[in-house]
């Protein structure tokens, strides 16, 4: 028997997730749904393949409904829409997507080489 606290897990917060993700959640409120802190949640990410795909799931749906509310607001259908805040929200809760800064690799091969005097003066 390993050692250790038991853990907290249970395979029906994969649907638990995926419902806070649906309502918009973020990782920290799908943390609390389950009533663990956010260091489980991750700790249950690595350990548990369906949880971390429920993670996923609800993280797309998440983003689905975010933008969902900017096209409707975009067009009207939601007043004292804050067009720099949703900005704001969607490129840090939805960075791979929605961020400005793109990163570029670029390698770069330097060759040194020994400098001869022939000059024998």
């Amino acid at each position: 028997m390993p050692a250790g606290r038991p853990t907290k897990y249970k395979p029906e917060f994969c649907d638990l997730v995926i419902k806070v993700g649906e309502e918009g959640g973020t990782l920290a409120a799908m943390a609390e749904a389950c009533d663990v802190d956010r260091s489980t949640i991750n700790d249950w990410i690595d350990v548990h393949p369906e949880f971390s795909r429920a993670i996923k799931r609800g993280l797309q749906k998440a983003q689905v409904l975010w933008e969902k509310q900017g096209m409707l607001a975009t067009f009207g259908g939601v007043d004292g829409f804050n067009a720099t805040s949703y900005i704001f929200n969607m490129k840090n809760r939805f960075k791979e997507d929605w961020r400005d800064k793109q990163e570029v690799a670029q390698t770069v091969k330097v060759e040194a080489f020994k400098w001869e005097d022939d000059d024998d003066s």
